[in-house]
């Protein structure tokens, strides 16, 4: 008989049977390895964490991805620069304008290209967008994973009237492929600015019912307070960029300190924390979104009239009414998207501050119509390898309240 039992005492009639254990015991016997993933409701992708617990504590772990690995930098190599723009797309697909627009900026850094001023200015304008829609479905699925279920509605009406914006401009709403290098796919139709303004008072509105209805919210507060906590040195040592950062006291905003298309001739304010938790990095992501509305004022009265696309016939594609009124316009035509365009021999590296941390496209071309080498920054890769740190220590369910805050993003991992 086991150690924990003895026999009961017919004169007690209230024996169960248990005696009390030995703490040292109990601690011992209660460890067990578990795996959340590869497939787990909580796991934002097919990610995997190997955790030893005891009770609900995890103790140690190790987290572990390739679950969807696509080779996207070596299909970088072996697709011509035109054909890469929709790969892009797939990394992270929550924001796929803000890849469009950095892999373009590389390839043009490397053409000695400079886009039009409308073009840039839309661009500005779909990164910010792109951003607050991010922000939405991480503030929103985050706080579905600790119950809060009603917060994520309104959020997610808001994000599908923006990406109703994103249709008008090309036909897409998640996979968009809208930029070209050295312009854009279409021109935003007449009015878009307007719209554009509209949304951005309504989202206001939206945004400022939100915090009410969670940032105070006592529960909320309790279950994201303290959890998942990443300080500076933790952040500089896994290379952490981005509101998770920020939320830690790192103050360090690309668009503000390394300035890229004009944001260097808007105002705008970077959010920053001190505790670096999942609380102050909803905090730091709320902030950024009311930022980037401001952001978008802006933008919507600075678009003017203009062309989208470089006048340069090394990029541009010419337009259907001269493939088929023109017998050189029509060559031109099939040789770019047969063969492609060649990009002179040299290298660049071009980063933007995406909406999850700090994005870069590396190419290297040695004057071929694909690149030689790329090599893709993305900052989920980063910061999924500091989850194991921030988890243990602490209860399965805080790990993950602290995997939504992070912002994981699968094609962005497996890239």
């Amino acid at each position: 008989m086991s150690e924990l039992y003895r026999e009961a005492d017919p004169s007690q009639p209230n024996d169960r049977y248990m005696v009390t254990p030995d703490p040292d015991d109990l601690w011992e016997d209660s460890r067990v390895i578990i795996n959340l993933g590869p497939t787990h409701p909580a796991m934002h992708g097919a990610l995997r964490m190997v955790a030893k617990i005891n009770g609900e504590n995890i103790e140690k772990s190790y987290c572990e991805f390739g679950y969807t690995h696509r080779a996207k930098e070596k299909l970088g190599e072996q697709r011509t620069y035109h054909q890469f723009v929709v790969f892009t797309d797939r990394l992270n697909y929550c924001s796929a304008l803000i890849n469009n627009v950095t892999y373009s900026m590389s390839v043009e850094k490397l053409m000695g290209i400079q886009p039009p001023e409308r073009a840039v200015w839309i661009r500005m304008a779909c990164c910010e967008l792109a951003r607050i829609t991010d922000h939405l479905i991480c503030v929103g699925i985050g706080a579905v994973d600790i119950g809060a279920f009603s917060y994520f509605l309104y959020g997610f009406h808001q994000r599908e009237e923006a990406y109703t914006l994103i249709e008008k401009l090309c036909g897409a709403r998640l996979t968009t492929s809208y930029t070209r290098i050295g312009g854009l796919m279409y021109d935003a139709p007449e009015g878009w600015e307007t719209e554009l303004k509209a949304w951005v008072k309504k989202t206001r509105a939206v945004v400022a019912e939100m915090d009410v209805l969670l940032t105070n919210n006592r529960i909320f507060v309790d279950r994201t307070r303290g959890i998942g906590p990443a300080d500076k040195e933790m952040c500089l040592e896994y290379s952490l960029s981005g509101p998770i950062a920020r939320a830690a006291g790192i103050d360090r905003d690309l668009r503000r300190d390394q300035p890229y298309m004009y944001y260097d001739q808007l105002k705008f304010d970077v959010a920053t924390g001190t505790e670096g938790d999942v609380y102050e990095r909803y905090l730091v992501r709320m902030e950024e979104i009311r930022q980037s509305l401001n952001l978008l004022d802006q933008i919507a009265d600075r678009i003017k009239p203009g062309p989208i696309w470089v006048d340069d016939k090394r990029v541009r594609i010419p337009s259907k009414v001269d493939v088929y009124n023109s017998m050189e316009a029509m060559i031109h035509h099939f040789k770019f998207f047969m063969r492609g365009f060649e990009v002179p021999a040299g290298e660049a590296y071009t980063t933007t501050e995406a909406s999850n941390g700090e994005l870069g496209f590396y190419i290297v071309s040695k004057g071929a119509t694909m690149s030689h080498r790329m090599r893709i920054r993305g900052p989920s890769f980063w910061h999924y390898q500091a989850l194991s740190d921030m988890s243990e220590g602490q209860k399965i369910a805080d790990m993950v309240a602290t995997l939504g805050s992070i912002n994981i993003i699968a094609g962005e991992l497996d890239r």
